[in-house]
């Protein structure tokens, strides 16, 4: 059977729908959704009549155009210096951290989908960066899970890049050291986190931790690196997290990224850019980079 993910699409007569997308075709869904995150809401009901679907025998949705697959999540949680290779290539260490660490982007205003343009301010010094990283879209609420259980929660995985404002992020002159640093300016920007092609379900997933994650910049490979790299892994984020905070469904935790980032190399985004990722063999998300 053909590997597939959740998509949200637009017909040519602009109503948008819940699918599936199969490889390159996109078919229709045997289970009625106004949106994937309904769907994921109630994950529990549907997941058994999802394992038995097969798309090679769905009817093909032809010229959907592909939405943004969760239109929003309630969060979107991230995890910072998550991959061995980016925190050496960053020059930080996490010797004396417990625990990994979150932030938070607004789902409604940075989170776009496929072929959505990423929008970078006019001021070079920005320094726009990208950050490809595997995304897990939790399906059932969670409070103070083990690490043991974590991965039960999981309705499904998908590609997300967060894309990094470098330059606003130290903070010039700061009030004190506690505020030394501004993520909202660094990780909010609108229009800056592309998600998808679309959710893979879980179940289709043996191992997040063996996910070959890979990253274009005009069709020139920056990033390439695989899952089983994370610090911190999937189960241990969603158990640190679900401590600090309820996780609900159709919640999203960016898991880190890998090394291969511009900072390092002094390459950041500019208008006319294509950004391109791959997590598995989840889909290409494809995304062109325009000016504020």
């Amino acid at each position: 059977m053909t590997p597939w993910s959740l998509v949200s699409y637009r017909t040519t007569s602009g109503e948008d729908r819940v699918g599936v997308l199969a490889g390159e075709r996109v078919v229709e869904l045997p289970v009625a959704a106004c949106s994937v995150l309904e769907l994921i809401e109630r994950w529990d009901a549907v997941e058994p009549e999802l394992k038995k679907f097969d798309p090679d025998s769905a009817p093909e949705v032809k010229d959907a155009a592909l939405q943004l697959p969760l239109r929003y999540p309630r969060k979107v949680l991230c995890s910072g210096t998550n991959y061995y290779a980016h925190m050496r290539e960053m020059k930080v260490s996490r010797a004396d951290a417990a625990r990994p660490y979150f932030f938070l982007k607004p789902p409604t205003t940075s989170l776009i989908g496929p072929g959505e343009p990423i929008v970078v301010p006019a001021d070079p010094a920005a320094k726009v960066d990208w950050e490809a990283e595997l995304a897990v879209v939790i399906g059932r609420r969670a409070r103070h899970v083990s690490e043991a259980d974590a991965l039960d929660y999981v309705a499904g995985y998908s590609a997300i890049n967060d894309v990094s404002l470098r330059g606003p992020h130290r903070v010039q002159h700061p009030i004190g050291e506690p505020f030394q640093w501004d993520w909202l300016a660094s990780k909010g920007a609108d229009q800056s986190t592309p998600l998808g092609p679309g959710i893979r379900p879980a179940f289709q997933v043996a191992d997040p931790q063996r996910l070959d994650l890979r990253l274009w910049v005009n069709g020139n490979l920056k990033q390439q690196a695989n899952t089983s790299d994370m610090i911190d892994n999937v189960a241990a984020l969603i158990a640190a997290a679900s401590a600090i905070l309820t996780l609900e469904p159709g919640d999203v935790i960016a898991t880190g990224t890998p090394d291969g980032v511009g900072l390092p190399r002094g390459e950041f985004l500019r208008p006319g850019d294509v950004v391109e990722m791959e997590v598995g063999d989840f889909g290409r998300l494809r995304n062109p980079v325009v000016s504020e």
